[in-house]
């Protein structure tokens, strides 16, 4: 008799799916015609709403687990999901946009009511502590739709001229490079392994993240060792691995429990990545990720390129659609604007831009001034619940005297962020 071949299963079922197919939370092979076969949760839902019953408890829940496992397109070796949180954006600020444009009323309540549901979405994923892809696609797409209506609406109108797009053009690819900068390492500590690096990364079952050696200060890697007073610590060596089992004796402050490794000064553990950061700043929504040591001067040169870009957009855009008027004039008073469609979109689209930008304005601002300081966002924020630094220029900076070494030599310091040469004067262990 012939042997059976056994089933693949895990990754080479995985090399096996075409591009319609995908493996489900279960690890059962499944197929994008068959997203709505076996949907009884859904089924008994429909039926006790039908009934007038009580759902029982976790049924919504695994509705909806369901349903964002079965949102999916097709792609080489398997289905890839879709994030739920991409899609609103795409769907909502065209939609919004094109009603505001009907009457003046309409774009007052949606150009007030957007951006405090935004605001609403962003403090309450912030209290959950959880990732999403929201702000990201909101940007992303907040760009590409006003480029679209610019090329659309604006262009044609033929006051703007060939070298006015072609600078608007540069502006916004050069933002766009500057972004994907910004998105790449912030700077996460990683453990000292054999001959690789491992990510440190905490959660509550993860207690393989270690610390080779406790033996001097410093390392290649930035993460800084401090020998434990007293007693060694207890470690348990196995593979290429060890894991510290207690926490050493005579490291508070830089000591990470959930990462479980000694951090060097100024870094930070970030409660939604899960991740100690070098430098940690802040963790910023609009890239999904930590601004840190290794990108925080990406960020700052987005954030500038985005304002330079956006404003240079405005003005084009009023100047052909309010001709003959000033630029702060025309976004406050442009008569006849409403009875054209065209006209209306493009300047509604100007007003979605100007809130955006007066928002990040702001961020930028305050940035700019943390760094004047030398002083991270982090930090200030410590620095106020513990009633340790001094609040300047109307609270809008915080200066914790700690790290501040003067205007120009805390430039220079953020200038050379993640060179080799460490400032050792500045980026003391704690």
């Amino acid at each position: 008799m012939t042997p059976r071949k056994k089933k693949p299963k895990g990754p080479e079922m995985e090399e096996t799916l075409c591009c319609c197919e995908y493996l489900d939370r279960t690890g059962e092979r499944s197929h994008l015609a068959a997203c709505l076969c076996n949907c009884e949760d859904l089924d008994e839902c429909c039926d006790r709403w039908l009934t007038c019953r009580i759902l029982p408890p976790g049924n919504l829940e695994r509705i909806a687990d369901t349903f964002k496992d079965r949102l999916r397109f097709p792609w080489p070796r398997g289905a890839v999901k879709i994030d739920v949180s991409l899609l609103p954006p795409i769907i909502l600020l065209p939609v919004f946009l094109h009603i505001a444009a009907l009457h003046f009323l309409l774009a007052f309540i949606i150009l007030i009511s957007f951006p405090v549901l935004v605001l609403w979405y962003y403090y309450l994923t912030h209290r959950k502590k959880g990732r999403t892809l929201f702000f990201l696609s909101l940007g992303l797409f907040s760009l590409g739709y006003m480029y679209f209506v610019f090329l659309q609406e604006v262009v044609p109108r033929g006051h703007v001229g060939r070298s006015q797009v072609m600078m608007l053009t540069c502006g916004l690819t050069l933002m766009l490079v500057a972004l994907f900068w910004a998105k790449r390492d912030p700077g996460y500590l990683y453990c000292q392994m054999s001959n690789e690096k491992d990510l440190c990364q905490g959660s509550s079952n993860n207690n393989n993240n270690i610390i080779s050696s406790w033996n001097g200060l410093g390392s290649a890697n930035g993460v800084y060792r401090a020998a434990p007073s007293g007693t060694a610590a207890n470690s348990h060596v196995s593979g290429d691995a060890c894991s510290l089992k207690e926490e050493p004796v005579g490291v508070t402050e830089d000591w990470c429990s959930k990462c479980r490794l000694v951090r060097p000064a100024r870094a930070g553990h970030c409660r939604i990545c899960g991740r100690c950061v070098k430098r940690l700043d802040h963790h910023c929504v609009w890239i999904n990720s930590c601004v840190g040591e290794q990108n925080h001067q990406a960020f700052i040169l987005a954030l500038s390129l985005f304002l330079l870009t956006s404003v240079y957009g405005i003005s084009l855009t009023l100047d052909t659609i309010c001709k003959g008027k000033a630029t702060i004039k025309a976004l406050f008073y442009c008569p006849g604007v409403y009875s054209d469609y065209s006209s209306a979109l493009s300047f509604t689209c100007v007003w979605y831009c100007a809130i955006v930008t007066s928002g990040m304005g702001y961020i930028l601002l305050i940035q700019l001034l943390n760094i004047s300081y030398n002083v991270t966002e982090r930090e200030a924020r410590i620095a106020l619940r513990e009633n340790s630094g001094r609040r300047l220029l109307c609270g809008m900076a915080v200066d914790t005297g700690q790290y501040n070494r003067g205007f120009l030599r805390n430039w220079i310091q953020f200038i050379s962020l993640g060179s080799v040469t460490l400032q050792h004067s500045t980026e003391a262990i704690v």
